[in-house]
């Protein structure tokens, strides 16, 4: 009993990976390993810790130790998401009133149908236990999701809020790609490129200061949460290269 089933892995397993930022407990990592191999996700990327996985780790990973022997550990968030088309960042922090630029947030279940067409890799994000991710790491994320939880006491345990995530993937993702959808997300590069052109645009438009960071947080929420597919994002790039160029003469 427990063991694991000799039956392949779900399709959309290739395509989604789960980035952990600086987890404070060893059996967390575990946990998480264990969980996401229950719904049948196998790509686990570690920030800021070593690949000498403790006792506890594989203690807690159970049978998942595959997800642990294959974990990649990174120094940065930046570097383990640097081959992901779309970041996903997670957070159980809400803001009511009009300052929530940084939490326009999708549920659980509302993540896979609107992926369910990516081409490229979706980087699922978790910060550690108790912080969550900081304001700057949420920045480097497209789309931002939490998970329903009473006010009271709202965030959840690392491993339990990986395990929510991935059981809605699993449940929820549409695995037989409909026509005409292909190629539905931007190449890491060319997202890479959008989000620096969007930058240098908001840097040199006529505006006040205080309000740029804003602007340019609403402008790649808007436009990533189109899934864009590349054509459209060259010619979105060309409009705002042409705009950020006609702002640095003035």
């Amino acid at each position: 009993m427990g063991g694991r089933a000799e039956i392949p892995l779900p399709d959309y397993q290739d395509r989604v990976c789960i980035v952990l930022v600086k987890p404070m407990h060893d059996g967390n990592i575990g946990a998480v390993a264990r969980s996401m191999l229950n719904f049948g996700i196998t790509d686990l990327r570690v920030v800021g810790r070593t690949s000498e996985w403790s006792d506890e780790v594989r203690k807690r990973a159970k049978n998942a130790q595959s997800v642990i022997e294959n974990a990649t550990v990174h120094k940065t968030m930046e570097e383990a998401i640097s081959d992901c088309s779309i970041i996903v960042g997670t957070s159980g922090k809400r803001e009511d009133g009009d300052k929530t630029v940084m939490r326009h947030f999708l549920l659980p279940d509302e993540l896979p149908n609107q992926l369910s067409d990516v081409e490229g890799r979706v980087a699922l994000v978790f910060g550690p236990e108790g912080k969550g991710l900081l304001n700057e790491q949420l920045r480097l994320c497209d789309l931002l999701v939490t998970i329903p939880t009473w006010e009271g006491y709202p965030i959840l345990n690392l491993s339990h809020a990986v395990a929510i995530i991935c059981f809605s993937w699993f449940v929820n993702s549409n695995l037989d790609t409909p026509s005409g959808t292909g190629e539905r997300l931007l190449d890491p590069e060319l997202r890479r490129r959008l989000r620096l052109e969007i930058s240098r645009l908001v840097a040199t438009m006529p505006t006040k200061e205080h309000r740029r960071e804003g602007i340019e947080e609403t402008l790649v929420r808007v436009i990533m949460r189109g899934l864009p597919k590349d054509d459209e994002i060259h010619r979105l790039l060309g409009l705002i290269t042409a705009s950020a160029d006609a702002f640095e003469k003035e």
